[in-house]
């Protein structure tokens, strides 16, 4: 007999969080100004374009591993000294995994942002809660600056919480063209003839069960992307094509035709590539595959 169980009380709250349009209103105008930050090339390294995926998971590590650790040392006697130090350090690196983070949260969807902003609002209270309990201690108020120490961990909890929401429940920071060469079946595939696909036009196929981007240049040589992008799942064939690149129309990522690479982020990873041939007048595409994951899917063959 199927359960009657339904969404508990946490993921209801988050749900009416998501759907609650009272908050696009703030969203927008941090939005504004976080795109606003003349950050330059700098921008893509807060995104995590050298690593290929976020870099504001990774920095939040140390002003939270810090803080709990502090937690810990305020449970053991005689400890104080290394405690203060500790929340001096999570205070230290909050900033710069905050700046991360808004960085990335400036180029979700609407609903990601509204989860996003009591995110944020839940860290921004424990960096005051954990200021008041450094203040505290270094004025020797040992008791208040635990109580303290405890509530900010409490709302960086929160927040951390609603983090895991935003990477696992609305896959924010996810590569979401991973999926494709699931999806694709190895070997070579018609796409269409020649004629249909104008020179520097974007044209949108399918391959299997995937939407890709065909682009012809003079002398027909042919490049194919998996259609969406990446950072959010933007339609990459209606996005602008120039220079040898596509631009999303979504955030403004931009691919290589060549080879799928995100040249300009907010995406962290490349967009999945096709090869291509030309044969009796018709187009075929065949997934390219990095040497790791052709052994494997040759395995599993």
């Amino acid at each position: 007999m199927p359960s009657a169980a339904g969404p508990g009380r946490v993921l209801t709250a988050v749900d009416r969080l998501e759907h609650n349009a009272g908050l696009d209103g703030i969203a927008d105008s941090v939005r504004r100004v976080v795109r606003g930050l003349p950050l330059g090339r700098g921008r893509d390294a807060l995104h995590g374009r050298w690593l290929g995926h976020p870099v504001h998971p990774l920095m939040v590590q140390l002003p939270v591993g810090s803080w709990f650790s502090a937690a810990v040392l305020d449970l053991l006697p005689g400890q104080l000294r290394g405690a203060r130090a500790l929340i001096g350090v999570g205070l230290a690196a909050a900033g710069p995994a905050a700046v991360a983070g808004w960085v990335d949260w400036a180029e979700l969807q609407r609903q990601q942002m509204r989860v996003g902003l009591v995110h944020a609002a839940a860290n921004i209270t424990a960096v005051a809660l954990y200021s008041g309990s450094l203040a505290a201690r270094i004025r020797g108020r040992s008791g208040l600056g635990k109580a303290l120490g405890f509530a900010g961990l409490s709302a960086v909890s929160l927040g951390g919480a609603l983090g895991g929401h935003l990477a696992y429940r609305q896959a924010a920071g996810a590569n979401h063209s991973e999926v494709v060469p699931h999806l694709v079946t190895l070997g070579w595939h018609e796409i269409g003839a020649v004629a249909d696909f104008p020179v520097g036009q974007a044209v949108r196929r399918h391959i299997d069960d995937v939407t890709v981007l065909v682009v012809r240049e003079s002398g027909n040589k042919v490049h194919v992307l998996a259609d969406r992008c990446s950072h959010m799942g933007g339609p990459l064939t209606e996005g602008v094509i120039a220079d040898g690149c596509v631009q999303c129309p979504w955030h403004g990522s931009v691919f290589r035709l060549a080879d799928g690479w995100n040249v300009r982020g907010p995406a962290t990873a490349p967009q999945p590539a096709f090869d291509t041939r030309i044969t009796d007048g018709h187009v075929e595409a065949c997934l390219r595959l990095d040497e790791t994951r052709a052994g494997k899917e040759t395995d599993a063959a």
